[in-house]
């Protein structure tokens, strides 16, 4: 497995996965930034994600639904609040009803580091920040950081596969 650590913490309202991924930092960002990647490696297993729009330069929007088992198709957008290639990432993060209006106790707030570490290597770190104890809660029942471990070893196939 490639996350080296889940941190919680209550107090900030912030959960973050850090991982290290066996390529370099630009590689690693091809993988959020190409839309066709991205459906690869994001959502939860069951429930693949398939990308309407995709703009990940800052001000940009993505747009993206879920396909679940059941037939349920939740819709998601993510602003992109920052993007500095290949170095960061800052994106708002809500589920969404047909009008864009938040659904869940979101809209979270992601913010994505790589970092090149030795051998050619990136540290990826997602810190996902919540608007509210009650958002944290929910993410921590629906188990949130098992699914950003399971999305980062999608990622590590993938990025397998080109070596």
């Amino acid at each position: 497995m490639t996350v080296t650590s889940v941190q919680n913490d209550p107090v900030n309202l912030t959960m973050t996965v850090t991982a290290e991924l066996d390529a370099p930092p630009e590689r690693v960002w091809q993988l959020w930034a190409d839309p066709r990647q991205f459906e690869r490696w994001w959502g939860a297993p069951g429930y693949p994600a398939k990308a309407t729009a995709f703009d990940m330069r800052q001000g940009g929007k993505v747009e993206y639904h879920l396909s679940g088992p059941e037939g349920d198709t939740p819709n998601n957008v993510w602003e992109i609040l920052e993007a500095d290639h290949p170095r960061l990432i800052v994106l708002r993060d809500a589920i969404v009803d047909a009008n864009d209006v938040p659904v869940d106790e979101g809209p979270s707030t992601f913010t994505v580091r790589f970092e090149p570490i030795a051998g050619g290597k990136t540290r990826m770190s997602i810190e996902s920040k919540f608007p509210g104890a009650e958002a944290l809660k929910v993410a921590l029942e629906m188990d949130m950081a098992k699914g950003l471990e399971w999305t980062v070893s999608q990622m590590a196939a993938i990025l397998a596969e080109s070596r």
